[in-house]
């Protein structure tokens, strides 16, 4: 009796790990948000304009962070196309080593022109060799979100 009612234990006590173990832990930052309409990061980019930001939230893998605070991130879908993200009145910041990890954003989308100073600042701080950072010359046009709000799944 003894014995098959420590294999019911051992038995329950697994189908609990296996079952919190399958839940993705999520780690909010800035606003709390949730996971609910969102729009995939195509159809969002496809409404962009100079003159034209969305308001959204959207979902991705995470592809880079700031190493320095984790001030900004990049974020791109299952068909790269990717977004350049930076935190509501830079009130906060991502882990350093959230890159590989899904996150759910809202915030506003819109395209921005970066310079050519900015572009450097911006290899540096991802840990970026003296000779990549020289090969920045010309400013470019990028699709950028400013997010409210972020979930990172672990």
């Amino acid at each position: 009796m003894t014995t098959q009612l420590n294999t019911l234990k051992s038995l329950f006590l697994l189908v609990l790990i296996l079952a919190f173990g399958s839940v993705h832990a999520q780690k909010y930052f800035g606003e709390k948000i949730d996971d609910k309409g969102i729009s995939p990061i195509k159809e969002v980019i496809a409404q962009l304009t100079p003159e034209k930001e969305v308001q959204t939230k959207i979902k991705g893998e995470i592809t880079a962070v700031c190493q320095m605070k984790g001030c900004w991130m990049r974020l791109k879908d299952a068909e790269n196309n990717e977004l350049f993200i930076r935190f509501k009145d830079y009130g906060f910041f991502v882990p350093k080593d959230a890159a590989g990890k899904t996150a759910v954003l809202k915030g506003k989308a819109f395209i921005h022109t970066t310079s050519v100073d900015e572009l450097k600042h911006y290899a540096e701080d991802a840990g970026k060799s003296k000779e990549e950072i020289a090969k920045i010359t010309e400013p470019e046009q990028e699709y950028r979100f400013l997010a409210d709000g972020v979930i990172i799944y672990e």
